[in-house]
């Protein structure tokens, strides 16, 4: 089965109904991405890309708006248009143009959600700077802490990320939302949420100087089994920490349990539609029923049938049963 440039729409904690551009193909990987994150919804990298020019199978600018304009007439309700999916979205140097192309047909706001891995490039910078909304992961102030967290690709390091997000801003071109993933884990593993790490992280948010901080844990399995969510009391703690620091103003907490008024989509294939889903954010039964807007019913047995084909697979956690790609 493949899978298409255009996905969801997708109910987001942080930016509400969003349809999904996915801009690198598949290919035989089912991840393109330059991190192997330990908190991962879609699971390990097969292979880390070290840089843009070692992509290949890349979506072209046309493509995307072609799939964009054939698609995002199916749904009326969208908040944002989002790059995002199987990729980290700036390993395509097409992403400024594709932006700017969609502006000539649809007046929806664009988000592009990245890694940060790529903002000490200038070209990337200009790229992103043409988005409404840049969602960035930082993970951590410590180098340290990020190598364990992000697991990035030979090269990328903390210095050359925290400049990089400290220039985008500074350009003004779009509103840089700094995404800070909480982590604890079962096994002593480093992650970012004690009181030393959040401390560092105050200190670097305070010279990136970003328009939003949104503070969140994971809800869905990670790819690693020892890394747990913090606690929803010590999340509150650290952003009572953030508030005192760097303005209530600008300070996001951001938990679970998005509730939403259903969406008006016409589905043209359901199976394709829950597929395409699933492959890009794992998703509970509801919350696949949520975001397409499908029956039960007409769901159950599509899910089924995907499990059947070794297409997906079901994964417990705390927060219930989340189908992933497999």
């Amino acid at each position: 089965m493949g899978s298409r440039i255009i996905y969801g729409p997708i109910l987001s904690r942080r930016l509400g109904r969003s349809l999904g551009i996915d801009i690198i193909k598949k290919s035989e990987f089912r991840k393109n991405c330059n991190f192997d994150c330990v908190y991962c919804q879609l699971g390990h990298v097969d292979w880390k890309i070290s840089t843009p020019s070692d992509v290949t199978d890349l979506v072209t600018t046309e493509e995307v708006i072609d799939s964009l304009a054939n698609y995002h007439k199916k749904v009326d309700d969208l908040d944002y248009i989002t790059f995002s999916g199987t990729c980290e979205p700036t390993l395509n140097l097409e992403l400024g143009n594709m932006i700017e192309q969609i502006r000539n047909i649809s007046d929806v706001p664009i988000c592009v959600i990245t890694n940060s891995s790529l903002v000490n490039r200038e070209d990337v910078r200009n790229s992103l700077s043409k988005a409404d909304l840049v969602v960035a992961t930082l993970v951590s102030g410590n180098e340290e802490t990020f190598q364990s967290i992000n697991r990035p690709a030979e090269g990328i390091e903390l210095q050359d990320i925290i400049k990089g997000l400290r220039e985008l801003q500074k350009m003004k071109g779009s509103r840089v939302a700094i995404e800070v993933m909480l982590l604890d884990s079962n096994n002593g593993y480093l992650t970012n949420s004690s009181d030393q790490e959040i401390e560092k992280l105050i200190e670097v948010l305070k010279f990136i100087d970003p328009d939003e901080i949104e503070i969140l844990t994971i809800s869905r399995p990670s790819a690693e089994e020892f890394i747990i969510p913090v606690t929803e009391t010590r999340l509150k703690e650290i952003a009572q920490k953030f508030d005192e620091k760097l303005g209530r103003e600008r300070v996001r907490l951001v938990l679970k349990g998005l509730k939403r008024k259903r969406s008006n989509i016409e589905h043209e294939n359901p199976t394709d539609e829950v597929y395409d889903l699933i492959l890009r954010r794992p998703c509970t039964f509801d919350q696949v029923v949520r975001s397409l807007d499908i029956d039960k019913e007409e769901l159950s047995p599509i899910i089924e049938g995907l499990v059947e084909e070794h297409k997906i697979i079901g994964i417990s956690s705390e927060n219930g049963m989340y189908y992933r790609a497999v």
